[in-house]
């Protein structure tokens, strides 16, 4: 679980963009197309470039810092997709849909993560309790879903659409609204 920030930026880019290639079908070519055109992948192409300055020389922040905030700034007004560099998201992000999407800055997220439209993963809580959510590896996110609070997702884990989770899940589980979230299904427990 968040193994994969040692990971360079380009090679996370490189297999965030080919997960977005091989959700797509037809020709080879048609397939670039498509991935180009893709609001998921110019954010993830926006909020890779930001990650890759933030270890940059001084001079090189302030010459491209003003290129990635313009870029970030059409991303969040044209797609609604706001994902700030200083968030730790790891290899094979995917962004299924456009819209609505806001992850905080705070947030840690593993490898292979598919996020739906709608979705929030935000800061809250008070005290010990304040802070944002770590997501494990694997998981299925779907339109809706608000995440937030200092608590520890799994690895393997799908979460349904509109869910409110505000508490930890296990690894290997399946979670929906019921008002809230229920677990319905986790390895070990059949």
């Amino acid at each position: 679980m968040w193994k994969s920030f040692k990971v360079g930026i380009l090679r996370m880019l490189r297999e965030d963009l080919y997960r977005a290639y091989s959700y797509t079908t037809g020709g080879k070519f048609n397939r670039v197309i498509e991935c180009l055109r893709t609001p998921g992948v110019h954010a993830i192409v926006v909020y890779r470039f930001g990650r890759w300055l933030l270890n940059k020389s001084l001079w090189v922040r302030a010459l491209l810092t003003p290129l990635y905030m313009f870029f970030s700034y059409r991303t969040k007004t044209k797609w609604g997709i706001e994902i700030p560099r200083h968030t730790q998201i790891g290899a094979g992000f995917y962004i299924g849909h456009f819209g609505g999407i806001t992850i905080s800055s705070a947030a840690k997220l593993g490898q292979n993560i598919n996020i739906s439209q709608g979705v929030t993963i935000g800061v809250s809580g008070q005290g010990e309790k304040f802070g944002a959510p770590m997501i494990g590896d694997n998981v299925y996110i779907a339109p809706g879903a608000k995440i937030f609070g200092k608590i520890a997702i799994g690895d393997n884990v799908k979460i349904g659409a509109n869910a409110i989770i505000y508490k930890d899940i296990p690894e290997n589980a399946i979670v929906v609204l019921d008002p809230g979230y229920k677990i319905i299904s986790y390895k070990g427990n059949f």
